[in-house]
Parts: C-alpha cells; structure tokens; sequence
C-alpha cells in the first residue's frame, strides 16, 4: 500500500517536472519567435530597399525553404544517431537567432548578404528542428502529447504576435531618420529577444540536461522504418501543404485589394488600412495560438480525426481572401488560415510523436519536416503562379488539395484502431 502510495507521488512529481520544461522550453520559443517572425514581417520591404529584384526575393526565399526543410532529414538522422538532442538544438538555435540582428550591417547595397543571412537562418532552423520537436516530445508522452504541443504552439504564437507588434512600435516612433535606417534599428531591436532566447535556452538545459529520460526506454538505437499508417500520413500533411498557401500570397493580394478597392477600404472607419495591414499578421498568429490549445486537447481525446475537424474548418479560408471583395471576409479568411496554422504546428507534430519510436523519433520528425516543407514550397510556388493566371483555379486547387488530406487522415486513424 504504501509502496503504491510512493510510486503514485513519484510519478506526479515526474510529470510536474515534465509540465515545468514544456512550459519553459514553450518560453523560449515565445522568444525565439518573437526575433524570426518579427523580422519576418519586414524582410521582404527590406531586401526590395537594398537592391534584390521580387524574382531575386522570391528564389532565395524559396531556396530558404528548400534548404531549410529538406536538410531536416539528414539532421533528423544524425541526432538519432548520436543522441546530441541539446547540441542541435543550440547549434541550429544559435545560427538562427544570430542571422536576424545581422541583418542590421548589410549596407545599403547589400541585398546579397541580406540573402546569405537568410540561408544561413533557414539553415539553423534545419538543424534545430528535429532534435528540438524530439525533446519536446519526451516530455508530452508524460502529459498528454496534444496538450503538450497545443501549449507550446500558443506561447510559439504568442511571440509571433509580440514580434511585429514591437517592430511597429519602433517604427511608429523612429519618423525622423531615413526608411533603411529604421528598418536597420528594426533588426537591430530584435537582437534582444534573440539574447534572452539563448540565454533561457542554457538555463533550460542545465535544469533538464536529459530530457529524453521523461519516456524511458532502451538506449539501443533502432533504425527508422516507415510503416503504413506513416506512408498514408505523409500523404495526407503533403496535400494538406501543397493547398495550404503561404501568407506572403495572402498579405500581396491584400495589399493589393487595399489599393484597387476605393469604397469601405479608403474610409477612415474601415477595419483594414495602410497601418493596420501589417498587423494582419500578428492577428492571424493569435488565432493560431488559440487554434492550437483547442485541437491539441481534441487530439488527446479523438487522435488523428482531430486533424479532419480541424481541416474541415480551415480549407475555405481562399474562398473568404480571394473570391469576396469585402474586408470582412478577408478577415474571416485570415482566422480560418490561423486556425489551419494552429492545427499544422501542434497536432500535426503530435501524431508523429504517437507513429515513431523514440529511439528514431528525429529522423520520423526530419520525414515529416521535409515532406511537409517541400509539398508546401511547391504548392505556394503554383498557387503564386495561378493567382496571376486564374484567381478561381487558384481558389479550388487550393481548397480540392487540403480537403483530399481527410481520407488519408481517416485512414491512418482506422489502421491505428485495428
């Protein structure tokens, strides 16, 4: 009885600590955030102000993309190999963070730098990801893994909201020097968040120096094999990203309405202005943080078809930003493409902590990773190339693709029940 007694008590006292590092590892995210979506919100006007054509702009972006998820399978399998889950993470943490406030240095002609940088930056996110969503999910098989990514996601958008809130700020206050020396104060500004990140990033690894320990298991390395209900997963996430937009597109056709649309868009009392266009973003990012909280606790209770519910609400969002010539419905667009999001960064990521033994964990994420990194390059890259051909083809490859991801939800469902 009292052997009972003391194993329940121990096991509380594990999960609280488990608790406590999903809790601080989500504030470093929140921070981390907070530096590359920031700078996110300005890169593209910056990189035009230095010199690089929109195609220069949109081929290194792209290439960021590329490079920056298709590395994470190889990075993915070397952390599984070595177990170096805290050395990744710094290392991919640090060479992210530092790319950002670099920026500031370019020199007015220096849009080439400015493009290595943003290499360089997607190239730390390659290497941190895997080992970092595997550390993250040790802890979540002790609390709940929806839950555990839900919270990490909402504190991850929490920063992705603070960002471009503080960069408007500055620049609301910064009037009386030229517009490159504020974007140069902009990316300066951000160097703070970039060092509290590093800084509780150390602390958290010195107060759980072995997280992988929060779901014991043999030590023995197990060589990663994809089975079925993996295959048909991928599938799924891989439509699911080809017709999920990047918001590059949604913010240049909304830019774009702003300035043809003369009636509610050109009154004072109209809900979308010249000012308010940039924090579109950081409204969309609060809808995603929420959107993760939700489904991740839903993914807890009903597994994989919380990502069917979760897709059912989103796919429409092209219908509300592209087909309706109303503010309004743009802003119901950007609500459901932030629910989308919300679903995309902690369920999705959960159902591969659920598939993938531990010991091969990095490499399934560094799969994942890539296929949904890849499938949703091309898919912005082609919707980018319909927009400017057919807006209405645009809208149903779009909706067609993310709704075709159900079925293959549904059957890894089904095969996980059997």
């Amino acid at each position: 009885m009292f052997k009972n007694k003391s194993e329940k008590n121990k096991k509380n006292k594990t999960m609280s600590a488990a608790m406590s590092f999903i809790i601080l590892f989500g504030i470093v995210s929140l921070f981390s955030d907070m530096t590359h979506e920031g700078a996110s919100s300005i890169r593209g006007s910056y990189l035009s102000l230095i010199g690089a054509s929109a195609g220069t702009i949109g081929f290194v972006s792209g290439l960021g993309e590329m490079i920056g998820y298709s590395m994470r399978y190889i990075f993915g399998k070397i952390t599984d190999r070595t177990g170096k889950y805290w050395t990744m993470t710094i290392v991919g943490y640090v060479l992210d963070l530092i790319a950002v406030p670099a920026l500031t240095f370019v020199g007015e002609d220096g849009w080439i730098l400015a493009c290595i940088l943003l290499v360089i930056q997607k190239m730390g996110k390659a290497i941190k990801k895997p080992a970092k969503d595997t550390i993250m999910s040790f802890a979540a098989t002790q609390e709940g893994i929806g839950k555990s990514f839900g919270i990490q996601e909402m504190l991850d958008q929490i920063g992705a909201f603070l960002g471009p809130v503080m960069l408007y700020i500055v620049m609301l206050f910064k009037t009386s020097v030229t517009t490159f020396e504020i974007y140069s104060l902009c990316f300066a500004t951000l160097a703070i968040p970039a060092a509290i990140t590093i800084i509780l990033l150390m602390i958290t690894k010195y107060r759980f120096p072995n997280p992988e320990k929060f779901e014991p298991t043999s030590k023995e390395y197990i060589p990663f094999r994809i089975e079925n209900n993996f295959i048909k997963y991928i599938i799924g996430i891989s439509f699911f990203a080809f017709g999920f937009m990047d918001y590059s597109i949604i913010i240049m056709h909304i830019s774009r309405s702003f300035a043809s649309i003369s009636g509610a868009f050109a009154e004072g009392s109209s809900l979308i202005n010249s000012g308010s266009i940039p924090l579109l973003y950081a409204g969309a990012m609060l809808v995603d943080a929420v959107a993760a909280i939700v489904f991740g606790h839903m993914y807890d209770k009903i597994g994989v078809k919380a990502l069917v519910y979760s897709t059912i609400v989103s796919a429409t969002f092209p219908i509300f930003i592209f087909a309706v010539d109303s503010e309004k419905a743009m802003i119901v667009g950007i609500i459901l493409w932030g629910v989308g999001m919300g679903a995309q960064e902690s369920i999705l990521k959960a159902a591969v902590t659920s598939m993938v033994p531990k010991a091969s964990r990095a490499t399934g994420y560094g799969v994942f990773e890539c296929s949904f990194g890849l499938f949703w390059f091309l898919g912005s890259w082609i919707l980018g190339v319909l927009y400017d051909t057919s807006i209405i083809i645009m809208i149903i490859v779009s909706v067609i693709s993310q709704i075709l991801a159900i079925p293959f939800y549904l059957s890894v469902n089904r095969l996980k029940n059997d």
